[in-house]
This record gives structure tokens, C-alpha cells and sequence, in this order.
């Protein structure tokens, strides 16, 4: 699977001043869709013969000169894995908050092109419109594939919830709504959810994973995708399995 040619232009290629990058991630959200253009139902996500839905995660190997990304994606329909691939990519330009795109969504492309099966949505281990210019890592790489697309972050980049989240139960879900570290045109809208997805019984908490879209699923529908991923784990159950798989990448590459 790889960018349409007429989505080359959002490939995140490195070599671009900062300014360059943030005018490219103002390119991405104008041309994302944060509403429901999906090409199944919602509600069928999960189900044996639902849509296939890709996970997608990185481990680093920081022992190398350059450092090197695994990209994995683990495709399945309902509980069943179709299709597990993964690239081993340079990583050719450092973190920078707010730009994480440009040093993850390259490598993360080259696994895609490693697919044979074409996914109908995709979970990203990164945030989606909860970004400062609305284009995290879910929304740069959807909108580049042109992939239905959902970011599921484990910290709050920037919005503010509707209200609390330090004690949510399982199941719960809190709007988070644009706010002035985001641009003007996520302002007092709900760009994402925090999403309760697992909780201990007893006085230890889990942190909610914040859930947004990247590109042609809506707020909503991008939390309730997640919710009927499900999973034993605080992670959905596709990005779960998509970290395992780079980590034993990884380490087969140790040993």
C-alpha cells in the first residue's frame, strides 16, 4: 500500500526546515476529512466478517549509527490475524515536539508498503487531530495513504477535557475539545475523547488513552472503533499486537 500520486506531496521526507514542516502539516489537515467516509459500518468492527482493520507501531534500535525504526502493522478481521508485516527504516531526523511525523511517518510508510492486503481503517500508536496544526502521526500518514485512519495517544498533547479525567471508569469517555494551543479551526470543537478502556477494581488507576481521529472517521466514531477493538489490555487489541510484533522484530535483530 502506498501513497496515491497525487498524495506524494505529503510523503514525510526529511530535509525541510521547520517551517517547511508546520506549512506541510497545515496542507494535511486542510486536506483531512474529520467526519465518517468509511467503507464498511462502523458497528462491524470486531465482528468475524467486519472490516480489516491494521495496527500500527515502531520499536528503535538506538544502538545503531543512524538510528533505525522497526515499523510493524498487524492487520485483522474481528479476532483473527490476515496479514503481519514490518520495514527497518533510518530515522533521519531527531524528536521535535509537534513534528513527530516527519521522524516516524516515513518508516511507518515503508511497512505499509510491505503489505499485501489493503486495511480499511488503521489504529496509530500517536495522536490524530489532537495535534497544534490538527495533523498528528494518524492524520500525516492517513491522509497520505488516504486511509481511514485513528490516532490513539497515551498523553494529552494539547485540547482540553470537558471536565476530569483522573478517575474514570472502564468504559468512559470525556470530550476533548480544541483549545488556543491548536489552530483557530479546532477551536471549542470536540477533536478527540479521553477513553477509559481498562481500570483496576481496586485504588490503582490506569490513565485514559486519548482517542482521535486522523483522517475520514469522525471524534465519535473514532472512539467507538476503538471501544469494539477491544482487547484484555489498555491498548486496543490491534496496536497491542503491533507493538509486540516490533518489539520481537527487535529483538530477533539483538540476538
Amino acid at each position: 500500500m502506498e501513497p496515491p500520486p497525487d498524495r506524494e506531496r505529503f510523503r514525510p521526507t526529511p530535509g525541510r526546515s521547520r517551517e517547511e514542516m508546520e506549512a506541510l502539516q497545515r496542507d494535511i489537515a486542510a486536506s483531512a476529512r474529520f467526519a465518517d467516509d468509511l467503507p464498511f459500518d462502523p458497528a462491524t468492527v470486531g465482528d468475524p466478517d467486519g472490516p480489516l482493520v491494521a495496527g500500527v507501531d515502531q520499536a528503535f534500535l538506538t544502538d545503531r549509527d543512524p538510528e533505525m525504526a522497526v515499523s510493524a502493522v498487524v492487520v485483522r478481521r474481528g479476532d483473527e490475524v490476515i496479514e503481519r508485516v514490518h520495514a527497518i527504516s533510518p530515522v533521519e531526523i531527531p524528536y521535535v515536539p509537534g513534528l513527530l511525523a516527519f521522524r516516524e511517518g516515513g518508516p511507518i510508510l515503508d511497512a505499509f508498503a510491505e503489505l499485501e492486503t489493503d486495511p480499511d481503517l488503521a489504529l496509530f500508536d500517536g495522536s490524530g487531530r489532537i495535534h497544534f496544526r490538527e495533523a498528528g502521526l494518524a492524520t500525516h500518514v492517513g491522509v497520505a495513504l488516504d486511509l481511514p485512519s485513528v490516532g490513539v495517544a497515551k498523553s494529552l498533547l494539547c485540547g482540553t477535557p470537558a471536565r476530569d479525567t483522573a478517575a474514570l471508569a472502564a468504559g468512559e469517555r470525556v470530550p476533548i475539545r480544541g483549545d488556543d494551543r491548536m489552530s483557530a479551526s479546532a477551536t471549542d470543537t470536540v477533536v478527540g475523547y479521553a477513553y477509559q478502556s481498562r481500570q483496576y477494581p481496586d485504588s490503582r488507576r490506569i490513565n485514559p488513552l486519548y482517542v482521535s481521529p486522523g483522517h475520514r472517521v469522525s471524534a465519535e466514531t473514532a472512539v467507538d472503533c476503538v471501544a469494539r477493538c477491544g482487547g484484555d489490555y489498555k491498548l486496543p487489541e490491534p496496536t497491542r499486537l503491533a507493538d509486540a510484533y516490533a518489539d520481537e522484530v527487535k529483538r530477533s535483530l539483538a540476538e
